[in-house]
């Protein structure tokens, strides 16, 4: 085996390059080949190898350790079972990060092939190939920003369901945002489809879930978006119309949830009906997760001071079953009750009864931001936290939770695709076991793109 310097072209467009030593590489046809023979133990983060594939072609992993390990592949999860080979979307400059095991040693196969399409220029992180096409039912604030962040990531949305919009319509709504500003590319209607930079999406006005003909456009994942259809029994209404997998954009009484970074690796290929959680949940599990493993929480409150919705009023009108939510929603900071804290529960089964709390509707357009306190197990100091924090952010959970030490506010986060992004100067500690800890998210383009990345790891597994 012959060694390789760092930056070397292994030939036919394909260029590796690495940083940490004993790292060896060889290219035979289509295949590449590396071993790291000396990664640090418990070495979160390690960039094995950059690639720059200048026409785009599909990737491969295949590991030689036992269990289930993750990469972050430009910090999106990529979980990849042992000895399997798992197609990947090449990005244009990935990177890729693997969560270390205990071994010093692993092998990763990269099985590269330049015969799939170029990438749009409006879809530069990832390719479509073998991806399964996605639906989306309900085309309000997340199923614009779902659709959005699916063309960013390169998944093919091939149809899209609303009952109360007409084609003429949908075209303005997408193209005009006043949060995320306006679509820089070409959005027009065609032939009765809704095109998108080229892309032809395929446009159904029915009002029941079981009458959209999903399997006519091909439509295979649906993300349910309407913020109705919230149930297994109720999602599984797809499946008339010929959907295959449904992924509900909201918290679900009775469907497993997932947040990236967090659960995952508990999907499996059985389950057809699965729910994103929460914006607030997303936002709030990755920072209990990091408390907890490293200090154990023992109990605590939150607190997501929450940016308005379009359930809530402009001025004051009726609203029969929470008459604070009825106060005009410009005017008001608003009590309101949320679920997001008991969730985590869902996900980190550990924490299950011990978070509870609550929101503060306040008059801005997005952006939101948790507030936690806990009471820990462990002993720590407040830059102990901080640590903890910024090597999660940094590692296994990078793109996913971000760190901050910068006098930030709200709307320096607005478009920030990443789920929490703690603060660090914003969190305060009373004793070594009593402490508040706060993270910012945008809760609308954050959120729509874990919806892209839960989908995207359904396929993988499913595959």
């Amino acid at each position: 085996m012959k060694r390789r310097e760092a930056g070397n072209d292994l030939g036919g467009g394909l260029f590796m390059r690495w940083d940490g030593g004993g790292v060896e590489g060889f290219r035979a046809g289509h295949v590449t080949r590396l071993v790291h023979k000396n990664a640090p133990r418990r070495s979160a983060g390690v960039s094995l190898v950059k690639t720059r594939v200048p026409n785009a072609g599909r990737l491969c992993i295949r590991d030689g350790l036992q269990g289930l390990v993750t990469y972050y592949c430009n910090s999106t999860p990529f979980p990849v079972s042992p000895d399997q080979r798992s197609p990947l979307a090449l990005p244009l400059n990935p990177t890729f990060r693997p969560v270390m095991s205990s071994t010093p040693f692993r092998v990763l196969t990269f099985y590269f092939s330049s015969s799939t399409e170029v990438s749009s220029p409006h879809s530069p992180t990832t390719t479509t190939a073998n991806m399964s096409k996605i639906g989306i039912n309900g085309f309000g604030r997340i199923g614009r920003l779902v659709l959005r962040a699916a063309l960013q990531k390169g998944a093919e949305v091939v149809a899209v369901n609303d009952p109360f919009i007409t084609l003429d319509y949908m075209v303005y709504m997408f193209k005009y945002d006043s949060t995320h500003g306006q679509h820089k590319g070409e959005v027009k209607a065609e032939d009765g489809c809704l095109v998108v930079d080229g892309h032809k999406i395929t446009v159904f006005n029915e009002m029941k879930p079981e009458n959209i003909p999903w399997s006519k456009a091909g439509a295979e994942y649906i993300v349910e978006s309407t913020g109705v259809f919230t149930t297994i029994e109720k999602a599984s209404a797809h499946f008339q119309g010929g959907a295959k997998k449904v992924i509900i954009s909201a918290p679900s009484a009775d469907a497993p949830m997932f947040v990236c970074g967090v659960n995952m690796e508990k999907y499996s290929k059985d389950m057809k009906v699965v729910s994103n959680a929460s914006c607030t949940t997303n936002c709030l599990a990755p920072i209990a997760k990091v408390l907890h493993e490293n200090f154990e929480i023992l109990e605590g409150l939150m607190t997501t001071v929450h940016a308005v919705t379009a359930t809530q009023k402009t001025v004051d009108g009726p609203s029969a079953k929470d008459w604070r939510g009825g106060r005009g929603a410009a005017q008001n900071i608003i009590p309101s009750s949320t679920g997001a804290a008991k969730a985590v529960g869902k996900v980190i089964p550990e924490l299950n009864g011990k978070l509870t709390g609550m929101a503060f509707r306040v008059p801005t357009p997005d952006v939101s931001v948790v507030d936690l306190t806990v009471r820990l197990g462990k002993e720590c100091s407040y830059d102990d936290i901080k640590a903890a924090m910024k090597a999660a952010s940094e590692g296994p959970l990078k793109g996913v939770l971000g760190y901050t030490e910068d006098d930030v506010v709200s709307t320096d986060f607005v478009g920030d695709i990443r789920s929490s992004i703690f603060d660090a100067k914003a969190g305060i500690q009373l004793s070594k076991t009593f402490v508040k800890v706060v993270s910012w998210y945008d809760n609308e383009f954050g959120y729509s793109n874990r919806v892209i990345d839960l989908l995207k790891h359904m396929q993988t597994v499913d595959a």
